[in-house]
């Protein structure tokens, strides 16, 4: 009897061991409300690593300005192949849009992911979509290098020496404006993948930014 008491005791201390251990791991996995714990964000875009951490607002306008902003670029770049008398403002132009083709399809999935409104593609060249909740749309036009309706039908108009001017000086400030909306992702956006875009953008556009003004200066 004694002996069988004993194991008893023995596999009674085992099965409460291996429950605790089970709780422990349990706990650890949550924060204790139910949710995730560091490094998992429910609202970070399906697909996302898990380090990449969550989103803030400043996030969301990035990429709901950026996206228009990356359409005109689009726009303006394709005009290039048969306009352009210079090859190597076409190959300026090929370079611009395989850049920011891919990273408007990037932040549209993050917009979806979030649930936040994607830019409807037609926006005028003002920035404004007519929706008045898409946050940081007003005033684009301007301070972020946007071209006007003006502005674009001119460089459609235009051939030969006097659109590759028009390009450049357009495209110049059109990325100078896009500088500084990634340095301001950068400084005050929380997402990771966000801010590592916008990192590229301020490297890229800056270099050739300084690649255009040298094409204007030798024309």
């Amino acid at each position: 009897m004694t002996t069988r008491t004993s194991l008893r005791r023995a596999a009674l201390a085992a099965v409460t061991a291996t429950a605790a251990l089970v709780l422990t791991a349990c706990g650890a996995s949550s924060d204790g409300g139910g949710h995730a714990g560091p490094g998992h964000d429910a609202s970070a875009t399906p697909g996302a690593s898990a380090g990449a951490g969550r989103h803030n607002a400043q996030d969301v306008a990035f990429a709901q300005t950026m996206i228009p902003h990356h359409r005109q670029a689009l726009e303006m770049a394709k005009l290039a192949a048969g306009r352009a008398s210079s090859d190597r403002v076409k190959d300026l132009a090929a370079r611009i849009e395989k850049a920011q083709d891919p990273e408007i399809r990037t932040m549209t999935g993050w917009l979806k992911g979030w649930g936040e409104q994607v830019p409807m593609a037609g926006m005028d060249h003002s920035g404004r979509s007519g929706h008045a909740g898409m946050a940081g749309m007003a005033g684009m036009a301007g301070t972020s290098g946007m071209m006007s309706d003006d502005d674009m039908a001119a460089l459609r108009k235009a051939g030969g020496k006097d659109f590759d001017t028009k390009f450049l000086t357009m495209m110049v400030q059109h990325h100078q404006g896009a500088v500084d909306m990634a340095g301001a992702e950068r400084n005050k956006g929380a997402y990771g993948p966000a801010k590592a875009m916008a990192g590229d953008i301020v490297t890229g556009q800056t270099a050739e930014i300084k690649e255009m003004k040298k094409l204007l200066g030798g024309s």
